[in-house]
């Protein structure tokens, strides 16, 4: 048995676990809770950066919504079904693809996740450094404190991260009502749209492209750490009611959010996320700008410990794979604090006119993990349906044994069928430049990688020593077979 397993539990307020398998005996939580954990998530001022996209491409104000909505429908779908996953094994979302990689194989999607995480972790650090607004020029303080009230809320853990999100929630909905309520009233009036013409020439083909494709990635990327907040849940919580609550969650704040980052951009020229909120903000009543833009900015500094959770969990993983760890709370401080410091150096380093360049490595990152999500979910509704050995997952010499080169084929061949989609600013495929740079390599990925794998499985029933494995596995964790 994985020394993995046998972690101890302690009774403190930091939660325990981390790449090891949660046991029946310490599930908890409600499934509706997810709803809020998600929409709080999600509603952060990257997001309303997205909807800022179809105005600034000449897209009128209803196209850009309908992009919105469509490519939110479809890039939630996908992230909202990794949710049923947590509590069926009681992994975190990374470590399950050994199963699918092996537990070697599955490196290049874990060192993308990585990056992917330190990426997001900078560029909120940036941002919430600038929504707080106080010498903002000082970077050299905030920028630790920033990162380190993150990392503190990601060493406490899953319940903390729960707790947070949920009554964020309920502060975000009440604050961004009134500025939403404001903005659909006051900028489509006469008087605005005299002083403050709209900018959009109404449909252009690339814009709605583009939009499209940023809504669906943006929300896709969520994937990577989906499970994490779900495998503490009871193993017999419904998955209907589960996917349900995650997509709502996720789905809604996304559209909101984004559609309002739309009506803004079609109205207010060169809008960025700190200075058009606080201005709208105090148009509705001086210094509500400053509050709206604060709450935006603590709601951030949460999803970066959601960020740095994450990066902990696949990091550990990672290095698990080839050097066996018993994952314990000094194991998950030591790693938080080695993902804040990365962070806070590379933040630190980044002048603010190389951030398009940065986003475009967070893009490129991303590139590699829309062939993992596809492996994974094929593996896991169709293929598997649901049984693992969970011991052996955790256990990088189990069955499912170093390098899985199904999973592996099917994970290349689907990047490589992204590639002539790719649209980044250093490179355009010759794809997206017939489109005017529209991102479409998220669905050609997904497409590809997941028939591939299917093909690739669907004939070839489980050896029997996984079969038995499972068997093992299920009793060991008192599951029920089938």
């Amino acid at each position: 048995m994985s020394s993995q397993l046998h972690s101890e539990r302690t009774d403190s307020v930091i939660e325990s676990r981390s790449i090891d398998v949660v046991p029946e005996s310490e599930r908890h939580g409600k499934v509706w809770h997810q709803g809020p954990f998600w929409f709080a998530g999600n509603f952060v001022l990257t997001t309303l950066v997205v909807g800022f996209t179809g105005p600034t491409m000449g897209l009128s104000l209803g196209f850009s919504i309908l992009a919105v909505v469509l490519g939110v429908g479809f890039g939630t779908f996908f992230m909202a079904f990794h949710a049923n996953q947590g509590p069926t094994m009681g992994l975190a979302q990374m470590i399950q693809s050994r199963a699918q990689f092996g537990s070697r194989g599955v490196l290049l999607p874990f060192i993308a996740t990585v990056f992917v995480y330190v990426g997001f972790l900078v560029f909120d650090t940036i941002l919430v450094a600038q929504g707080i607004g106080i010498f903002p020029e000082a970077t050299w303080f905030w920028y630790p404190i920033i990162i380190a009230v993150s990392i503190v809320i990601a060493v406490v853990g899953h319940d903390l991260l729960h707790l947070i999100q949920r009554w964020m929630t309920y502060i975000l909905i009440a604050v961004f009502l009134v500025i939403t309520v404001f903005a659909v009233i006051h900028f489509p009036s006469a008087d605005i749209a005299a002083a403050a013409p709209v900018r959009t020439a109404g449909w252009t083909v690339s814009g709605f492209l583009v939009q499209f494709s940023l809504a669906a990635g943006y929300n896709i990327s969520y994937s990577v750490y989906v499970s994490d907040y779900t495998r503490y849940l009871p193993r017999n919580s419904s998955a209907p009611k589960l996917i349900g609550s995650v997509y709502a969650g996720a789905g809604l704040s996304a559209v909101w959010l984004m559609s309002l980052g739309a009506l803004l951009a079609s109205y207010i020229p060169d809008a960025d996320p700190i200075s058009t909120l606080r201005s709208v903000g105090d148009m509705v009543f001086p210094g509500f700008g400053t509050v709206a833009v604060l709450v935006s900015s603590i709601a951030l500094v949460s999803i970066m410990g959601v960020n740095a959770y994450g990066a902990m969990l696949t990091g550990a993983s990672a290095i698990d794979g080839f050097r066996p760890m018993k994952p314990t709370v000094r194991l998950r401080v030591v790693a938080l604090v080695i993902v804040g410091t990365v962070s806070l150096v590379i933040a630190l380093a980044i002048p603010d006119d190389y951030l398009d360049s940065f986003n475009s490595f967070v893009g490129l990152m991303l590139y590699f993990l829309i062939p993992w999500t596809a492996v994974n979910l094929v593996d896991f509704y169709l293929v598997r349906r649901g049984r693992y050995a969970l011991d052996d997952i955790v256990d990088g010499n189990g069955v499912y044994g170093r390098w899985a080169w199904k999973g592996l084929t099917a994970y290349a061949v689907g990047f490589v069928a992204m590639i002539p989609f790719f649209s980044l600013s250093f490179y355009t495929g010759p794809v997206a430049s017939m489109i005017d740079g529209a991102d479409m390599s998220f669905a050609v990925g997904l497409l590809v990688s997941g028939l591939t794998y299917f093909f690739l499985t669907r004939s070839q029933p489980a050896k029997l020593a996984e079969e038995e494995a499972i068997r093992r596995s299920a009793v060991e964790f008192g599951l029920d077979e089938h």
